[in-house]
């Protein structure tokens, strides 16, 4: 199937499951990054009339909202700010001040932990559902916060890998300050996924999608898939007592 193609199957998709849910709409939240981005512009499309994108700051970059305000105003989206800096400012005390010093990781997750509980929050005062921002090659390597950014309803660019998201992007009008911008989680300043990761998306794309990569590459993904699986299944459960 044709990118673009796939992409109107995305829109009417997502209007289905709305429907099965027996809800009205969809909410995102926006983070001035591509991923983010391409999914904002399919809610637009599937809901013009019951979307929301909230932009959630939490010591969030210049260049971050910078990018969202371009994203906004070219795409014309519905938009509303929760600025979360204080209140991850007040959560990571009292967690320091448990006696149990957090690791960086742990606080960076938890500003994504903190916006999957506005989403909802939004969506739930709406009678909407939380679309999730995750593509392929995040899926498949955990590249995502568990019951953060992962913590969703839907995931309608599951499928895409990178570079695919990035033509998506094209297609559907999105800023090209964003498209060309590295792509980064914001979970500290001047992180980037690729320098956390190890090695480019490209990399990945070409090993999920059945190219040849090198052996350190392939070991690599291969190793952050199976320790990610926890993170991509529901909780296991017990057999049952009866």
């Amino acid at each position: 199937m044709e990118l673009k193609e796939y992409l109107d199957y995305l829109v009417e998709w997502l209007r289905e499951e709305v429907k099965k849910a027996n809800q009205k709409g969809v909410v995102v939240g926006i983070s001035g990054g591509i991923d983010s981005a391409v999914v904002a512009a399919l809610a637009k499309k599937a809901f013009p009339n019951d979307y929301i994108t909230v932009w959630m700051p939490c010591k969030s970059s210049k260049l971050d909202e910078k990018c969202k305000m371009e994203l906004i105003n070219d795409l014309d989206l519905k938009n509303v700010s929760v600025d979360l800096s204080q209140t991850f400012e007040v959560i990571s005390k009292s967690l320091n001040d448990s006696g149990i010093e957090q690791s960086k990781l742990a606080l960076a997750n938890t500003k994504a932990r903190l916006r999957m509980s506005t989403l909802y929050s939004m969506a739930q005062t709406h009678n909407y559902l939380v679309l999730g921002t995750d593509n392929a090659d995040e899926w498949h390597i955990g590249y995502f916060t568990k019951f953060g950014d992962g913590g969703v309803d839907l995931l309608p660019i599951v499928h895409l890998l990178k570079r695919e998201v990035r033509e998506a992007a094209k297609i559907l009008g999105v800023p090209y300050s964003i498209i060309n911008r590295a792509p980064t989680a914001s979970l500290w300043e001047d992180q980037t996924d690729e320098s956390e990761i190890g090695f480019s998306y490209d990399l990945i794309d070409d090993y999920i999608s059945g190219k040849p990569v090198a052996d350190e590459v392939k070991k690599r993904v291969d190793h952050l898939h199976d320790i990610s699986e926890h993170k991509r299944n529901g909780a296991p459960m017990p057999k049952n007592i009866r």
